[in-house]
């Protein structure tokens, strides 16, 4: 039975370290030299500003103002409002902005077929597609910024830097700081190595021409952005990062849509992990190393898991064989390290440290979750935004 259990050990250990391994490689890699600024450019790109909401009543306004308020040229961008189950006087009030409001209605909502349907009733008179979030709020320079990147010879996928803009609960705190390590992680480490940065979602712009056709076959429901994301990368487009142009999102700010949100993103990863497996063979006979790295991504214990089973099973095997958990305690500390250096300095507080004890819980969280992902990726599952005024745990 000790021998059996000897070789369990090991199975779990290589499997946990190949995860660890990665995230550190990617996180040391962002300390690298900073990029190189865009030079600004000549020309001014026009832009589609395409923001699909679902009711999203509560927060859409600021988003638009943030969009109109740009510092750009006013005739060569178009704010589009996707607006989806809106109430009538939301409409009604954003329909007197300087902004192009389309009203959609399907049976089943999902952020493709909006996407899909405003495209349709634009035309193709524009250069750059960009999406966002209807909870998200953009600085006054941001499309400077992006053009500024898109005037460089064979740019066609830009990602900005999304970033909190509330850390109103302890939960909202994690949601930021999970998201801070995403970027340094898979965006900033990964353009710092030549690869490709990873999509998020929102505040992404792409050849508005590339996304209207990629666009027309992803029936996501949910999700698009993976989906999207591995179609383009299996096709070899690039994505590039863009570090300091920030675009702010409503962080999760309760248990609840914590719970929600992660189950549509575990649900997303799993089945979109099946979906692309049959072309990895391809990719890898043709050199697509960013595809490949995209599907091993996609086969990673997710971050919290990891990180929570790893501290499991290293208190475990410290009281059963002490010897055994060595080579546990130095993954737990290699993993720390990962996690560590990938969170910006601002956020290494003291309310930090008063949040962190949240983890245990959200762990559990995410456990439950695993064992509720059937049928999850077949309905949208939406997730409210406001800002809440109490303290949410």
């Amino acid at each position: 039975m000790g021998y059996i259990f000897h070789i369990l050990d090991w199975i779990l250990y290589v499997l946990f370290a190949i995860n660890v391994c990665y995230l550190l490689v990617y996180s040391l890699a962002s300390l690298r030299r900073k990029l190189d600024k865009p030079v600004p450019a000549k020309a001014h790109k026009r832009f589609a500003i395409l923001i699909p909401a679902y009711k999203e009543d509560a927060v859409i306004h600021e988003c638009v103002y943030s969009c109109i308020d740009q510092d750009y040229p006013s005739d060569c961008f178009d704010t589009v409002v996707i607006s989806d189950s809106m109430k009538p006087e939301t409409n009604a009030s954003l329909s007197v902005l300087p902004i192009r409001l389309i009203e959609v209605h399907f049976e089943k909502s999902t952020k493709s077929k909006a996407l899909n349907a405003a495209m349709a009733a634009l035309g193709d008179d524009y250069d750059i597609a960009l999406v966002l979030d209807a909870d998200n709020v953009i600085p006054y320079d941001y499309l400077n910024d992006v053009n500024d990147l898109y005037a460089r010879p064979g740019v066609e996928i830009v990602q900005t830097h999304r970033m909190a803009k509330n850390i109103n609960s302890d939960m909202a705190l994690l949601d930021a700081i999970s998201e801070e390590i995403n970027n340094t992680i898979f965006r900033l480490g990964h353009v710092k190595l030549g690869m490709s940065a990873a999509l998020i979602g929102s505040g992404m712009a792409f050849c508005y021409d590339l996304f209207r056709e990629t666009m027309a076959n992803v029936k996501a429901v949910g999700g698009f952005d993976r989906e999207l994301e591995l179609t383009l990368l299996y096709q070899g487009k690039y994505f590039h990062y863009l570090p300091e142009t920030y675009v702010f999102d409503e962080k999760i700010q309760n248990s609840d849509d914590f719970s929600r949100q992660r189950r549509r993103w575990l649900s997303a990863q799993w089945h979109y992990c099946m979906a692309f497996a049959k072309y990895l063979w391809k990719a890898i006979y043709k050199r697509n190393w960013d595809f490949c790295d995209k599907m091993f991504q996609q086969f990673c214990i997710p971050r919290l898991l990891l990180l929570g089973f790893t501290s499991i099973f290293t208190l475990f095997l410290t009281f059963y064989n002490w010897v055994w958990s060595l080579k546990w305690w130095m993954m737990f500390i290699l993993l720390v390290t990962a996690l560590l250096v990938a969170v910006p300095r601002r956020y290494c507080t003291s309310r930090l440290a008063m949040a962190i004890r949240s983890l245990p819980y959200t762990f559990l969280l995410m456990v439950t979750n695993v064992f509720k992902l059937k049928g999850a990726n077949k309905n949208f599952i939406h997730t409210s935004h406001g800002i809440e005024t109490g303290n949410s745990k």
